[in-house]
């Protein structure tokens, strides 16, 4: 049986209009003749959630809204391009160059995107770090005022003052170098020994509550007059509250180290900077 060439042609018809949906699906726009693929914006909504996003601000998710806004951002580019490929400007030595860095750019991100995958902090590193840093906090904070004074005579000066009576939020008021605390009578809030100068620190921990130094206590910074407020037991986060912030850090230091090892390992005549 043969099928004339009315009926084939009616059947190659009704063929292409049921493939028609099917391609103009894959597109969301014709501009000045050319398809616009719908893969443009499923990529770049998958950049757009996997980047980083700022502390404190929801994970990015696909939404209608955001769709949209890729959507219009993609055909923009799209009309942009164009117009930009009409001049001839994908020709200029000056596209080429940026080009060339961006395309730099791309790969050694790429490159220390797969280092960070690969060296990743495993939960048993990530513990020990964490560990490590509880010890090194003690298990006791303090919350201390401190009276800053360039002279050592100054210092005791005011020693003498405290001990007939003075108040020792008023004297920090008036004579403390230390801006960030003078204010505030002093005050330096709670906090681990470890914030402090090793010298702070040691004069600090001898003290009673309500306690004075007798003397002053020299440090880079000058002649302290501490005063012990308070002493607490140390509330340190649990593990799981914390964990995503040490395995940040950690994978951090890895990546750093692994950008260090690929420079010192590299054969190069070149002398960087102290600073690179």
């Amino acid at each position: 049986m043969k099928t004339s060439r009315t009926a084939l042609a009616a059947l190659l018809a009704a063929s292409l209009s049921l493939a028609a949906p099917l391609v103009s699906a894959q597109n969301i726009a014709i501009v000045n003749g050319k398809a616009v693929p719908k893969a443009r914006v499923d990529a770049m909504i998958d950049q757009i959630i996997k980047s980083p996003q700022q502390p404190g601000q929801p994970p990015m998710t696909r939404s209608p809204e955001l769709e949209q806004k890729v959507k219009d951002e993609i055909v923009l580019r799209e009309i942009y391009i164009q117009e930009a490929e009409r001049l001839g400007l994908q020709r200029s030595a000056d596209y080429k160059t940026q080009m060339e860095f961006a395309r730099q750019s791309i790969l050694i991100r790429a490159l220390f995107t797969d280092a960070e995958k690969k060296l990743g902090t495993t939960d048993a590193e990530a513990r020990a770090e964490y560990d490590r840093i509880k010890a090194s906090n003690g298990d006791k904070e303090y919350r201390a005022r401190h009276i800053l004074v360039e002279k050592e005579e100054d210092a005791k000066a005011l020693i003498a003052q405290i001990k007939g009576g003075a108040k020792f939020e008023d004297l920090a008021k008036k004579n403390s170098k230390d801006p960030g605390s003078a204010e505030n009578g002093g005050d330096l809030d709670w906090a681990n020994p470890g914030n402090y100068v090793p010298e702070f620190s040691a004069a600090m921990t001898k003290l009673q509550k309500g306690q004075v130094t007798d003397a002053p206590v020299k440090s880079q910074f000058g002649f302290h007059i501490i005063k012990l407020e308070d002493v607490r037991a140390v509330q340190f986060p649990a593990f799981e509250e914390v964990k995503e912030q040490i395995v940040q850090r950690q994978n951090q230091v890895k990546v750093s180290k692994f950008r260090e090892d690929l420079k010192n390992k590299a054969k190069t005549d070149y002398k960087f900077s102290s600073g690179n």
